[in-house]
């Protein structure tokens, strides 16, 4: 068996990344984005998001779990504190696991956070059945 190649190290300066605008189709209130990297060997990617004053996601299943970081603002995630789910002010730290659902993730002040998806993630229609299936390769042409 042959060896494989080793997958290079990168590096980004985020300043230098230009923001564009994340799918209208897949959130609500002028959400923007950098995508920073994507890992085919892991399905992996990460990217920042900007997301104004009562923007928010779309429904959504992460397939594989995740983490982000809260820098700047607030999050409410599965209908927020009063309704059951989380309510974080940056800055916070968050783990989504497999499969998690979320019918809504809202942003009621200008936020700022970055996350890492291992796997994809499922935008849904309200019944569940899919909408939009978002992998690392997916990612990177959506913000090509």
């Amino acid at each position: 068996m042959a060896l494989k190649d080793k997958v290079h190290e990168e590096a980004v300066q985020i300043n230098e990344i230009p923001w564009k605008a994340f799918p209208d189709a897949l959130s609500k209130g002028g959400i923007r984005w950098k995508m920073l990297h994507a890992s085919p060997e892991m399905g992996a990617w990460a990217a920042i998001f900007d997301c104004p004053a009562g923007s928010s996601f779309n429904p959504h299943q992460h397939v594989g779990p995740g983490e982000y970081l809260l820098t700047k603002g607030r999050m409410d995630v599965r209908g927020g504190k009063d309704a059951g789910g989380d309510s974080l002010t940056a800055p916070a730290y968050g783990y989504e696991s497999a499969n998690a659902r979320h019918d809504q993730t809202y942003f009621p002040v200008d936020s700022e956070f970055y996350m890492t998806f291992l796997g994809p993630l499922v935008f849904i229609h309200a019944d569940g059945s899919p909408l939009a299936v978002v992998t690392w390769d997916e990612a990177q042409r959506a913000y090509a």
